[in-house]
């Protein structure tokens, strides 16, 4: 008897745990990088045990990808009924999760471990890009039902240069207009927005 009610206590810790090391691992990850980061340190941080670590991730870019994904927003799929209301809708999800301190050194730090590692660059393209991709295509696929788009143009490739446009312009920040006006002025070139 004395079991069972112990149980539900141990879940509750068991979450407060997984939080602590996802937290952990940020703030490492911020402190020293993804090459000088250990498992030792994100556990002693943490107050957790290595074995505990080990036993929810396979390898260390697996835990980082995850600790990246906890900060960002679940996947959206913006339906305004319109393609240049989703592509706004989007763009401002992108601008409010991307245009801070934080969000600016979680980019760089994902840029620079993906280039220099790649297994993390397959777990993030895995956990965090193939989903937003893969939902961004119903957005594209709507506004080729809608007759907005020619029905050849290639989601992915679109979301793959919607992704390269805002990471340029989130580095070389563009001086006359805002990031958002910058981003929807590119994709503009591409789409050609009709007139309204």
């Amino acid at each position: 008897m004395s079991d069972v009610t112990k149980k539900p206590l141990g879940r509750p810790r068991s979450a407060k745990s997984h939080q602590a090391i996802l937290q952990a691992t940020l703030e490492l990850l911020a402190e020293v990088g993804f090459e000088r980061m250990t498992i030792d340190a994100i556990a002693i941080r943490a107050g957790a045990g290595k074995t505990t670590i080990y036993r929810r991730y396979n390898s260390k870019e697996e835990l980082v990808a995850d600790a990246i994904e906890s900060l960002r927003e679940e996947v959206v799929i913006p339906d305004t009924g319109m393609l240049w209301g989703d592509i706004d809708a989007l763009i401002q999800n992108a601008a409010q999760i991307t245009l801070n301190p934080l969000g600016r050194q979680t980019v760089a730090m994902i840029i620079s471990s993906a280039s220099s590692n790649p297994q993390f660059a397959q777990i993030y393209w895995k956990k965090y890009l193939q989903p937003r991709r893969q939902a961004f295509a119903v957005v594209i696929e709507r506004a080729k039902t809608r007759n907005e788009i020619p029905g050849n143009l290639d989601p992915a490739l679109l979301f793959d240069t919607m992704s390269g446009i805002m990471l340029y312009a989130q580095i070389f920040q563009p001086i006359s207009e805002s990031w958002e006006a910058y981003v929807r002025r590119a994709l503009l070139l591409i789409l050609r927005e009709p007139q309204r």
